[in-house]
């Protein structure tokens, strides 16, 4: 009946695999798939101070970039369930040790209030809940906690370089009253959809830290020992990796996936 159905529709209201074109399908099994193809670890070049271990689920190209961008600025809503799972992906890549210091915390990073109100939704807070729907069904302890708020305006990000993106974002978020202590009951990952300079995960991990203790214990130093012996050694320690902040992304620029640069 759903084939039936769906032939009906695409007579009517004829649609495309919002990944390749493919005619008569929203997204056609290869798009899906390809969305979550192998979570690694990625990082910017230059690289943000305070930037957190971050992982992404697919570099940011082809049928994932389409993806993105007909979910975020065209409305094609009914994708936040494959980029949430996409997320969800990176979100087990890098999260550490399931059952340990409490449930996993998807702390999305937030859409300037006139980005929300121009799209009708919040592009990554939608996927930040599809993510820890399917954390869930697969036994790990997830919610949203959407405690990061803008305390002042900022520019518009497109067409800034790293530089630039990072001077513009400095300060401008803050945690929510009364997150303190919510962050305090269990393990934060930042998220959001998209990693290019890395700007605004590291203003949201500034915020974070700046309330909380985030990544305390032996737990902690366990899923950083890991994370560094799996993506390259020494050379992926650093503040975010020292402190057990994690951050998930579903996409990020192909040369962040070169984290083994000379």
């Amino acid at each position: 009946m759903r084939g039936w159905w769906q032939e009906i529709v695409g007579l009517v209201l004829p649609v495309a695999c919002a990944g390749c074109g493919r005619p008569r399908t929203e997204l056609c099994e290869e798009c899906a798939a390809g969305a979550a193809a192998g979570p690694r670890r990625v990082r910017p070049a230059p690289e943000p101070a305070g930037l957190p271990v971050v992982h992404a689920a697919a570099p940011y190209e082809n049928a994932v970039r389409a993806m993105l961008l007909a979910h975020k600025e065209r409305g094609a809503l009914g994708l936040a369930g494959v980029l949430g799972g996409a997320l969800a992906a990176a979100v087990r890549a890098g999260a550490g040790y399931p059952g340990e210091r409490g449930p996993l915390l998807l702390v999305p990073v937030p859409s300037t209030r006139r980005a929300t109100a121009g799209r009708g939704h919040d592009p990554v807070r939608r996927i930040a809940a599809a993510a820890a729907a399917e954390l869930r069904r697969g036994g790990t302890s997830a919610r949203v906690l959407a405690v990061l708020g803008q305390r002042r305006a900022v520019a518009d990000q497109a067409g800034l370089g790293a530089r630039e993106r990072q001077a513009n974002l400095a300060g401008a978020l803050v945690v929510a009253d009364g997150g303190r202590r919510l962050l305090g009951r269990g393990r934060v990952v930042l998220v959001d959809d998209l990693l290019t300079t890395g700007a605004s995960l590291a203003e949201a991990a500034r915020a974070v830290r700046e309330v909380a203790e985030v990544g305390a214990g032996p737990a902690a130093a366990r899923a950083s020992s890991d994370t560094s012996a799996g993506t390259g050694g020494a050379d992926d320690a650093g503040e975010g990796a020292s402190d057990g902040l994690r951050a998930a992304v579903v996409a990020a620029s192909p040369s962040a996936f070169e984290i083994n640069r000379n």
